[in-house]
């Protein structure tokens, strides 16, 4: 028995399926899991000393790799000072500074401490804002589990086969109106029935948790028009995508403000952070400021501070992006020539360094068409690759990541592994 499979059994007796957070249970793609001693660049290592180049990258933080020195200086720094006191620093000022600098519509911004409590926290202050109590979502999109969102919720709920959750109080679900992603019709529906109820829209403007699935045509621009119309906030959940895709998130690649946004993953730099933010007259609703209650013991938390700090000022001097795009692209290219090749159905959707890639042979647009991959082909291909140690994330619907320490060698490799799994 390996090391990973004793730690897995240790695990399993004191932690609820061995893990403290579903997808990495390996349920959907079936083994166990290996245990990660360490990571470096664009690779981890297993206890067991397996490498292999990494593509979950802690689910998106991770642009520029693990252990990137700036980070790695910016926590040894906090370490000699103290790690939370409970009372403002400086360099939660400098952060909040940043983020209204580089993102669009944000004016002013709250740090918490998960994209969860971001999303909740936006929420409550959507219904506060607009004293309205409905909230519409899209089928696919998760937007943290909390009790009104977990409705058709994608990502880790999806790959369990668990459409919601016992514990949600129905009265709250519903409150929630769960619309098909890219779909105006129905959104114009909803809103036509229930225009005076909506407080919100919240949507992934480019989704991650049905696997990487963008937004067609005007979608996000009639969503904005929309919600303006009616009185309603919109809220881009920019946790995943947020300086992920551009440096100002998907905000600025489409040219659509919101008027609230979450954020979390790249603002942390690998620490565990969140934030929500928007116009003055919204965000100056939150408390002590306004009569929306919100609070946290270790929001703007200094490790975690400092961490996404030094991230987004190495993203706003080196601009990586386009360095992420081609890499995106070239393995773009190789897996679905790879699968062509083998006479596998596939599709890649990408968004930059964003990316999927479906067991289909339709084009995936939304929840429905995203459930046609072949998941048993999916699960083959996942073990395959961790064989040959290529780590992807270990559901069909779980977008995958590209850092900035990736290398066209990196890449290579795995097109290479991905010809020999696709042959098996």
């Amino acid at each position: 028995m390996s090391k990973s499979e004793q730690l897995f059994s240790r695990a399993v007796q004191v932690i609820p399926g061995g893990v403290n957070s579903p997808v990495r249970a390996f349920r959907a793609v079936g083994g166990k899991p290996p245990f990660i001693q360490r990571g470096n660049g664009s690779h981890i290592w297993d206890v067991d000393g397996n490498e292999y180049i990494d593509y979950i990258g802690s689910w998106g933080p991770l642009i520029f790799g693990h252990r990137p020195p700036e980070i790695v200086q910016a926590l040894n720094e906090v370490l000699e000072i103290g790690t939370s006191f409970g009372a403002p620093t400086e360099r939660e000022v400098e952060i909040a500074e940043l983020i209204t600098k580089l993102v669009p519509s944000v004016e002013k911004v709250r740090l918490v401490n998960s994209g969860t409590e971001a999303t909740l926290s936006a929420i409550r202050l959507a219904r506060g804002f607009t004293g309205r109590d409905r909230i519409v979502k899209f089928d696919g999109c998760y937007h943290g589990h909390g009790d009104s969102l977990l409705v058709k919720a994608g990502s880790g709920v999806a790959t369990l086969g668990l459409p919601d959750s016992p514990g949600v109080p129905a009265t709250l679900a519903e409150l929630t109106t769960v619309l098909p992603f890219n779909n105006p019709a129905a959104l114009m529906k909803e809103f036509d029935a229930h225009r005076k109820e909506i407080a919100c829209v919240i949507i992934e403007p480019i989704v991650g948790n049905m696997g990487c699935v963008l937004p067609r045509g005007d979608f996000l621009r009639i969503l904005r028009d929309v919600t303006k119309q009616f009185g309603a906030l919109l809220i881009f959940d920019e946790v995943m995508t947020g300086f992920r895709v551009a440096l100002g998130g998907a905000q600025a690649k489409y040219g659509v403000n919101a008027d609230l946004i979450t954020l979390g993953k790249v603002i942390g730099g690998g620490l565990p952070v969140g934030a929500y933010g928007g116009r003055s007259d919204i965000m100056d609703r939150v408390a002590p400021a306004g009569p929306v209650y919100q609070a946290g013991t270790l929001s703007g938390n200094p490790l975690a501070v400092a961490a996404g700090l030094a991230t987004l000022r190495r993203l706003q001097k080196e601009n990586p992006y386009d360095k992420l795009e081609s890499l995106g692209a070239r393995l773009e290219r190789g897996l679905l020539a790879a699968a062509a090749q083998a006479n596998v159905p596939a599709r890649m959707n990408r968004a930059g360094s964003m990316f999927t890639l479906f067991f289909t042979d339709r084009d995936v647009f939304d929840f429905e068409s995203a459930k046609t991959s072949d998941m048993h082909r999916f699960n083959r291909f996942f073990h395959a690759m961790l064989d040959q140690g290529v780590f992807l994330p270990p559901s069909q619907f779980e977008a995958a990541f590209i850092s900035a320490a990736h290398t066209a060698a990196d890449i290579d490799l795995t097109i290479e592994a991905a010809v020999k799994a696709f042959s098996a």
